[in-house]
């Protein structure tokens, strides 16, 4: 997986999120802004990760492990039972 580049700066930070609030979008395959970063921040359980590019990957995102999104890759969530998580953008 990518690594956020020295050189972005946070902007925006979603709402914590849970297994019941997720929205329906990040579920299902979606990209971010061009030139916009993102990083999945678990606060407590698991979250699959897919990151929807050939070849595809699948992570599991943990508290000690966040996802990086790369700007306009492609991707999509998926709760692997009870999970709290936010995602911060960069640019």
């Amino acid at each position: 997986m990518k690594i956020l580049p020295l050189n972005v700066t946070a902007y925006k930070q979603t709402p914590v999120f849970t297994e019941n609030t997720i929205p329906a979008g990040m579920l299902h395959h979606h990209t971010t802004k061009k030139d916009s970063w993102g990083k999945i921040c678990v606060q407590s359980g698991q979250l699959r990760y897919h990151i929807l590019t050939d070849p595809s990957e699948e992570h599991v995102i943990t508290p000690d492990n966040p996802g990086i999104i790369e700007p306009q890759t492609p991707h999509k969530v998926e709760s692997m039972g009870s999970v709290e998580f936010f995602v911060e953008f960069y640019h």
